[in-house]
Formats: C-alpha cells, sequence, structure tokens
C-alpha cells in the first residue's frame, strides 16, 4: 500500500472517529469542573467551617450549663478510741456518696469583647469565601488555559494536515517529470523526505492534541481517557479596557479583599483587648442534690438538695504591663494590615498593567500574522503553479510551503497567547466572563 493511500485511509478514520466524539464547549467544561474539580469541593467545605463558626455561642455572649453526676463509697475497717469507755471496732464499714448537679454561668458584659469577637468571626467568613472565589477563579482561568490548547492543537493538526496535501502534490509532479523525461530522481526522492518531514509534525502535533485533552479531563475531574472535539477557533475579547478592569480589580479582586479584611480583623483584634480594661460581670446559678451513708460518721446519713445563685464581678487591676503591650502589639499589626493592603494594590495594579500590555501586543501581533498567513498562502499558489510548469526548483517550493506552515503556525500561537493574555487579565480583575 502507498504512503498516500496510507495517509487517506488513516485521515479518513480520524474524521469517522470525530463524529463519535463528545462536542465540547467551554462553557459545558466549566460547569463540569465547578461541579468537579476538587479543590473547589475543598474549599466549600472550608467556607462551611467558617460558617459554623461565626456564631454567637462561639464569640461567648452565651451562657454556659454544665451538669455533673458522682457516685462512690468506700469499705474500711475502723477502730475509733473514745475518750472514756471502750475502743469502737467496726470491720466492713460501708460509705457511700452520691451528687447530681447543674452549673449554670453566663457572662454578661466582659468589655464589649464578645461583640468584637463575635464580628471577627464574620469576617473571617466572608474571608473564607473569598479564598473559595480565588479557587474558583483559578480554576475557570485553567479550564479555559487547557481547553483553548486544545483549540490550538486542533488547529495545528489542521494545518499539518494542509502541509502534507502540498507535499503529497509535490511528489506526485516529480514522479510525473520524471516519466516524462523532464525531472530527475533527486528531486522525487527530496519530496518524499519533505514529505516524510511533514507527516512526523504531522504525528508529533497529534500527540500533543491527545496530552492537551488528558489536561483538560483532569481538571475536569472525569475519565481521563474521555475523547472529545472542541470548537475551531478561538475567539478574542478585543474591546477590553484597561480602566475598566482596574476599576473592577479594586472590588473584586480577591488578594485585594482578603488584604482588606485582615486589616479590619486587625481592628476587631485591638478592640477585643481593649475589652480587657473593664470589669467582667457574670450571672452564676446551680442545682445541687446529694446523699451520703457513712456508719462510722457522727450522722450516719446525710442528704441536701436545692438552688445557689450569685453574680460574680471581677476586673484587671495589674498584670505587669501586658495589657499596654498588647494593645501596642495590636495598634501595630492595624498599621502592618493597612501597609500589606496598600501594598497588595500596587501589586494587583502591577500586575494588571503588565497583562493588559501583553494582551495589547498579542492582539497587534495578531492582526499582523493574519496578514503574513494571507501573504504567505498566496505566495505558495504562485510557487507551486510556477512547479508545475517547471520554472522553479523545487527548492523554491520547500521554501514558500515552509513560509506557509511557519505563517500559519504562529497565527495560532499568537491567537492562543492572545486569549491566553485576556484570560489573565480577567482573573487579575476577578471578573472573568465566558461569553467569550
Amino acid at each position: 500500500m502507498s504512503k498516500r493511500l496510507k495517509i487517506v485511509f488513516f485521515l479518513l478514520s480520524l474524521s469517522i472517529s470525530g463524529f463519535a466524539q463528545e462536542k465540547l464547549t467551554l462553557q459545558e467544561a466549566v460547569t463540569i469542573a465547578m461541579q468537579n474539580n476538587y479543590d473547589i469541593k475543598i474549599s466549600k467545605n472550608d467556607i462551611a467551617i467558617a460558617k459554623n463558626n461565626a456564631n454567637i455561642g462561639n464569640a461567648g455572649m452565651l451562657p454556659s450549663l454544665i451538669g455533673t453526676y458522682s457516685n462512690g463509697g468506700s469499705i474500711q475497717n475502723t477502730r475509733q478510741t473514745p475518750a472514756t469507755g471502750a475502743d469502737r471496732v467496726i470491720n466492713g464499714a460501708k460509705s457511700t456518696n452520691n451528687d447530681l448537679g447543674a452549673d449554670l454561668n453566663w457572662t454578661v458584659f466582659d468589655g464589649f469583647s464578645m461583640f468584637a469577637n463575635y464580628d471577627r468571626l464574620k469576617e473571617l467568613q466572608k474571608q473564607g469565601e473569598v479564598a473559595s472565589r480565588l479557587t474558583i477563579l483559578t480554576t475557570i482561568a485553567d479550564v479555559i488555559t487547557a481547553y483553548y490548547d486544545v483549540v490550538r492543537q486542533q488547529q495545528l493538526l489542521v494545518a499539518a494536515d494542509s502541509a502534507m496535501d502540498v507535499s503529497i502534490l509535490r511528489t506526485n509532479i516529480a514522479k510525473t517529470k520524471l516519466q516524462l523525461g523532464r525531472g530527475s530522481k533527486l528531486d522525487v526522492l527530496t519530496a518524499q523526505v519533505d514529505y516524510n518531514t511533514d507527516t512526523s509534525s504531522f504525528l508529533q502535533i497529534k500527540n500533543a492534541l491527545q496530552v492537551a485533552k488528558v489536561r483538560l479531563n483532569q481538571l475536569m475531574v472525569r475519565d481521563i481517557s474521555t475523547d472529545f472535539s472542541v470548537i475551531n477557533s478561538i475567539d478574542i475579547d478585543a474591546a477590553i479596557s484597561f480602566t475598566k478592569q482596574a476599576e473592577i480589580a479594586e472590588q473584586q479582586n480577591p488578594n485585594v479583599q482578603n488584604a482588606f479584611i485582615n486589616q479590619r480583623i486587625a481592628s476587631l483584634t485591638l478592640k477585643a483587648i481593649r475589652g480587657a480594661r473593664y470589669p467582667v460581670i457574670s450571672l452564676n446559678s446551680g442545682y445541687s442534690r446529694a446523699n451520703s451513708t457513712s456508719p462510722t460518721g457522727f450522722n450516719q446519713k446525710f442528704a441536701a438538695n436545692g438552688f445557689t445563685y450569685g453574680v460574680t464581678a471581677s476586673i484587671n487591676l495589674f498584670n505587669g504591663f501586658l495589657q499596654r503591650q498588647q494593645e501596642r502589639n495590636a495598634k501595630i499589626e492595624i498599621e502592618t494590615a493597612s501597609l500589606n493592603l496598600n501594598k497588595t494594590k500596587l501589586d494587583v495594579n502591577a500586575q494588571l498593567l503588565s497583562a493588559y500590555q501583553n494582551y495589547s501586543t498579542f492582539l497587534d501581533l495578531v492582526k499582523l500574522e493574519q496578514r503574513n498567513v494571507d501573504i504567505a498562502k498566496e505566495n505558495l499558489d504562485i510557487t507551486l503553479a510556477k512547479y508545475r510548469l517547471g520554472s522553479i526548483a523545487p527548492l523554491e517550493l520547500r521554501e514558500a510551503q515552509r513560509n506557509a506552515i511557519d505563517a500559519q503556525n504562529r497565527f495560532i500561537e499568537m491567537q492562543y497567547q492572545a486569549k491566553i493574555a485576556e484570560t489573565t487579565l480577567k482573573e487579575i480583575s476577578g471578573n472573568i466572563d465566558l461569553s467569550n
């Protein structure tokens, strides 16, 4: 079987298998990843824990009620010697002790520390939500990158297939010229070598396509051997405004939000520490029931039950200047949190500007490479026509073919890089839109 016929059968089988493949859109890929991705599931569990912790009981606002029960006894041999009279000897004296009770304690005032702690718990819940949102943004960006990598490899495979078509045509022309006595065996052999080179590139790109599909399946947390097809184009949002993205980042960037929450938590920590300067007032009450027997005691049986109640107040008068030290450290933490917020904003703006510059550059390169593709294609058509007429050497045709392949590959690569830059830009601003 000739090499050309083998390639025809190979491409035909590839096309037939394509009909059975799942047609996967970007929106579907993201939806599957959102449902299955392990990092997202873990972040949701972290949110659930933070939400469970953000309650007034954990902040110390509710009373505590503790029930106690004890039951015990002893067996003893005793000898009692009174001041007058004979010794009293008891062997195997059995004593019992039974206590049942409940104690209630409620701190009704602690210098407003409990309110600061409750607000702090709610801020920690928000921080967990921000961390989860960062995980979701990162996952979506990874899925977009992996999805369009599949698209890129698919387009490169089509371009490599076209290069093979030209090489087959060139080989056939060389053979025909040789049969007519107008060509040489060297031209035929050179054409076949170039064809084999193009076939090697085709197989390598086909392998890269399968690897890219495995990566996307992994991000979607499904069977990594699942085969699918994707769209045939890379759509780029060419109307992104840096000013608008900067405004969005100020409000939605997870790192900025997290730094702002840390500043708020530092302020609440100082408020809770200052509460130690005020008195702590607690209400307490309890109920107890006790029964005991002691054959060797003055009272052989004892029983009691009843309620207790009271108010406890305490205030820290002096603790070795630790209160002042803690307050000073808390103020420093507030300043540190404020500096970190400003630093985070600066870092995000720098990342955003760099991403926007990359985005703008790749958009210009896409336009340039599109023109290069048109020029290289026209040059290839003209060169191929001249080769048929025998007015140029095979080397010139191969050069034109290589220029066309390189131009097409660069165009595909620039489209992919522009899409990645667009995704990075939107990820930094915290505003990934799947409409493109």
